[in-house]
Parts: C-alpha cells; sequence; structure tokens
C-alpha cells in the first residue's frame, strides 16, 4: 500500500522589518529544526498563542449597570431639588409638616443610592 503525500501547495507572504527578521532568524538557529520553513510550521501551529476574549453578556450587563448609575444620579438629584424646593415653601404648612416627616426616608433613600453607585463604579472599576 503506498502512501499518499500531502504537498505543500499554499503560499503565506509575511513581511518583516530587520530587527523582526533577525530576531526569527537568531531563535531559529537556536532550533534542532534543518529548515527555517520548518521552524517557522512549528511556530504557528503548536505555538502557545494567549487570546483575550470578551464575554459580551458582561459588556451589555456592565453597560446597563453604568446607565442605571446614571439614572440614579440624576433621580437622586432630582428628588434633592424637590425636597429643596419644599423646604422653603412656609406659605403652606402641610408641605413644610411632609417634608419633615419624610426627610428620613429621604435620608435613607440618597444612602442607598450612594452606595449602589459606589458598588456599580467598584464593578466599572474592575471591568
Amino acid at each position: 500500500m503506498q502512501e499518499t503525500k500531502d504537498n505543500r501547495t499554499k503560499v503565506i507572504t509575511l513581511r518583516l522589518t530587520a530587527g523582526e527578521w533577525e530576531q526569527l532568524n537568531s531563535r531559529f538557529k537556536a532550533t534542532t529544526c534543518r529548515k527555517f520553513s520548518d521552524y517557522l510550521r512549528k511556530v504557528l501551529l503548536t505555538g502557545k498563542v494567549t487570546v483575550l476574549t470578551r464575554n459580551q453578556s458582561l459588556d451589555d450587563f456592565m453597560a446597563e449597570m453604568i446607565e442605571l448609575r446614571n439614572e440614579l444620579s440624576a433621580i437622586g438629584n432630582n428628588y434633592n431639588q424637590a425636597v429643596h424646593k419644599l423646604h422653603i415653601l412656609d406659605t403652606i404648612p402641610e408641605f413644610r409638616e411632609w417634608v419633615l416627616k419624610h426627610y428620613l426616608n429621604h435620608e435613607i433613600f440618597l444612602n442607598k443610592v450612594e452606595e449602589i453607585k459606589n458598588r456599580i463604579n467598584q464593578f466599572a472599576e474592575k471591568w
């Protein structure tokens, strides 16, 4: 039974700087490969290549979280402005009483918004 030989018919053209050529050539000379093409084939076919991949679902999550952070910030600012306006209304005692009663809830809300913003910022910095 006769073996069929795989002929190499595909050609790759690659342009290198003189420094890149010297670096490859010196590495080639330090190997046991007899031909430069054999060395290049081994590097290309068996060399380890580190590839960084991005998790699209995490990218989408982070985009939504950043948008949520911005929305929470805007809501907090609007809430602050509304409460400030209510504080300066002395002509309507009911509004003044409402503001005083709900001031604690306002502080809790703002603290929670700040906590959420800080957590999202931590995730964004890690990402």
